[in-house]
């Protein structure tokens, strides 16, 4: 999954009021593909020239658009990749046409759902004690416009797109910790600048439901627990990014509405996935400081100018104290 985001007549409560229209405006240039193309001109070809034979690459939602492109130009350079999807039929295929494409047999399939914290967590203990892991990028996520809950009784944006996360991450942190050049990539959202972090309502209780804004609020989540880990793990290198509006059957099937008006405008899954690629493999990526927030292979701001979308270090500190309480619930 990855951003889409709508602009409505009247805000949700968690949402930033200031400068919401600035953002949306801007977003019609940057996030498009002519956005990415005219970042693409100052890349660095080179940075992606790398040989990754002999490292492991953990990605969640890859059986299809980003995380599938994700995964395929990782194989393509030689990396071990293994694919930690939901459904395993699809999940199949994913790996066939991977191995296909890029001649690598080393792509492997484990099937997880990651809004089920129990599953999140035997998957991880498991695949702890049997392979190594060198970079996990937390690429699945869900944006589900009504409140549902999982069989856990947890609500399936937040346990799927944060809980889920948090626990891949914190249970992979001491594999990672043995690697040489470990890092961390969360495909995160544009659509989080308008959002302030609400460490109150985590699971939607209160007021009406939004799923576009929970899916705002989880990504906004997920660029605070990056920067937590980061401060936290000195000897991880940590990063989230945004990858622009692309067209994935994610967003065909969450945002149908976006997606007929946007569809030949979206990004390729390839250009969506290229920064993700980027702060996975190249060397430039670990030269920049760890816990930053990047579009377009670039750290950019995570806040809006003058948003009222920052938080205080007790209100991060309380999302990551409350998420590690709420994990321990469902550990083996």
């Amino acid at each position: 999954m990855y951003d889409t985001f709508s602009i409505k007549d009247k805000y949700s409560t968690r949402q930033v009021t200031t400068y919401p229209f600035r953002w949306f405006f801007e977003s019609l240039y940057f996030y498009k593909e002519s956005g990415y193309e005219a970042a693409a001109k100052h890349f660095a070809s080179s940075d992606l020239e790398v040989n990754l034979s002999g490292r492991s690459f953990v990605i969640t939602g890859a059986n299809s658009g980003i995380g599938k492109s994700t995964a395929k130009e990782i194989a393509r350079r030689g990396g071990t990749v293994h694919l930690v999807c939901r459904n395993k039929g699809r999940a199949e295929e994913a790996r066939k046409d991977i191995v296909e494409q890029s001649e690598n047999e080393n792509v492997h399939v484990h099937v997880v759902d990651m809004s089920s914290p129990r599953q999140v967590w035997e998957f991880a203990s498991a695949f702890s004690q049997s392979h190594s892991v060198h970079v996990l990028i937390n690429n699945a996520g869900c944006m589900v416009n009504q409140r549902e809950l999982t069989d856990e009784g947890l609500e399936k944006n937040f346990a799927t797109n944060t809980l889920g996360t948090f626990i891949l991450t914190t249970a992979l942190i001491p594999a990672l910790k043995k690697s040489q050049d470990p890092r961390v990539v969360t495909v995160s959202s544009g659509g989080m600048l308008v959002q302030k972090l609400d460490v109150e309502d985590l699971q939607f209780e209160k007021g009406s439901f939004d799923g576009t804004m929970a899916y705002a609020q989880n990504k906004r989540q997920q660029v605070v627990m990056t920067e937590q880990w980061a401060a936290q793990h000195k000897e991880i290198h940590f990063s989230s990014m945004h990858p622009g509006w692309a067209d994935t059957p994610a967003v065909q099937a969450s945002m149908p509405e976006f997606h007929a008006k946007m569809k030949n405008k979206l990004r390729t899954e390839a250009q969506g996935a290229d920064t993700v690629v980027w702060l996975a493999v190249s060397d430039a990526a670990v030269r920049q400081p760890s816990g930053l927030f990047f579009q377009d292979r670039k750290a950019v701001s995570t806040h809006l100018p003058l948003a009222s979308s920052r938080s205080s270090p007790a209100e991060e500190a309380k999302l990551m104290s409350t998420l590690e309480q709420l994990a321990e619930k469902f550990k083996p």
